[in-house]
């Protein structure tokens, strides 16, 4: 097995990268463990009567976990990264489609980046 280190950008540390077999099990071990999660899910909702209360929980789950994922990003990110969210959200506030509004908050922030 060998190491080194990777420097990327302003980030000081280190970075160790493996080769070797014991690479393929961490990376099959991971997709292994993917799966389970998901198919626990499936099978302990298969016990679960889908009253009106959980599927309105279920039908807001995607929501916050976009949620999650994004502000936490756009908090920390640049300039562009925050106006790209911010119209994002107010497309999707005036009833605008959710894929049309993630693109062009993308196209958004990366053209503030090119400037």
């Amino acid at each position: 097995m060998s190491s080194r280190a990777v420097s990327s950008g302003g980030w000081s540390g280190h970075l160790a990268v493996t080769d070797g077999p014991a690479v393929a099990l961490v990376i099959l071990g991971m997709a292994l463990v993917t799966y389970l999660s998901r198919a626990s899910g499936l099978w302990i909702m298969a016990f679960v009567p889908l009253s009106r209360r959980v599927e309105r929980a279920l039908k807001a789950l995607s929501g916050s976990v976009l949620v999650a994922l994004v502000v936490p990003a756009a908090l920390a990110g640049d300039l562009g990264l925050q106006l790209g969210v911010v119209a994002a959200i107010a497309l999707v506030a005036l009833g605008g489609s959710t894929t049309t509004a993630m693109v062009l908050g993308v196209a958004l922030a990366a053209g503030t980046r090119a400037l």
